[in-house]
């Protein structure tokens, strides 16, 4: 039993010291952030999203393209 517990102990130990996944960790938390923001930017409906923004601007230009010969 006691061999069980140093092993548990030891693993607890590399554990708090190793760093490699804080890192991995905070890049999932970035990448979480900028898929929620670009998903933020790209819902909705209206010219006050991105995409309605997109949306208008190729219509404008497609409409300014229409009357050239």
């Amino acid at each position: 039993m006691l061999m069980y517990y140093a092993k548990i102990a030891e693993a607890l130990k590399r554990l708090r010291t190793d760093q490699d996944g804080v890192v991995s960790l905070e890049y999932v938390i970035v990448g979480a952030c900028v898929c929620a923001v670009v998903l933020l930017l790209f819902t909705g409906t209206g010219t006050n999203t991105l995409s309605g923004a997109l949306n208008t601007g190729f219509g404008v230009i497609a409409s300014t393209m229409t009357g050239l010969p």
